[in-house]
Formats: structure tokens, sequence, C-alpha cells
């Protein structure tokens, strides 16, 4: 592998990584898409990285179990949706004005809580 590959490589996912964390906070942001290219660009770049992320504690324990299809603990699950909601509830109260955009963000939480149930629980 090319030295230009490896390090676009490793900095890709260096910023698919703090996307992925950042996804944790925000619940708007998606965390799994993230940390999983980060993973992969990893995997093909850097050993040394790639074992680094998967012993974070913030999210090491996290992609190994959505890798081996174990699941998501319940107490992450409940942080998430509670999160969610709340950010929903917050900006539909009082940042969206318009009806459609009220509407929008109540179905993009409809959408990922969804999404989330559908994950094994640990």
């Amino acid at each position: 592998m090319s030295k230009l590959k490896k390090a676009l490589l490793i900095t890709f996912g260096s910023i698919f990584l703090a996307l992925g964390i950042l996804g944790v906070f925000l619940p708007l942001l998606p965390t799994t898409p993230f940390l999983l290219l980060a993973t992969t660009c990893y995997a093909k770049s850097s050993k040394r990285l790639l074992k680094k992320m998967l012993r974070n504690r913030l999210v090491g324990k996290y992609i190994t179990d959505y890798q081996q299809n174990k699941g998501i603990r319940k107490s992450i699950k409940i942080y998430v949706l509670t999160l969610l909601w709340t950010t929903i509830a917050v900006s539909i109260v009082f940042f969206a004005g318009a009806l459609w955009l009220k509407i929008l963000l109540g179905c993009v939480a409809v959408g990922v809580t969804i999404h989330i149930s559908t994950f094994k629980t640990l």
C-alpha cells in the first residue's frame, strides 16, 4: 500500500471516529456508521490504531458488540432514545417554526427509534 493511501485512510478513519464519538452525544448524528467506517479505514491502514480504537473505553465495546451481532446494552438504548426525544422535543418547541419542519423532526425521531429498537438488547 502506498504511503499516500495509508495516510488518507488514517485521516479519514480519524475523521469518522470523531464524527462517531460526536454521534454518541448528538442524537441526529449517526454513531454506528461512522464508527464502522473508522474501523474499516484503520483495519486497512493501521493495526495499531485499530487495536487502540477497539480498546477504547467509550467506543471499543460498542463496536465489538455490534460487529459480533451481539446487540446494544439496554442502558445505551435508554440513554440514546431519551437524549433523542429530548433534543427533538426542544427543537420542535423552541426552534422549528414551520409545521413541515416539526413534522420532519418527528419523523426522524420515529425512524431512529424504530432503527435502534431493532437491535438486539444485551
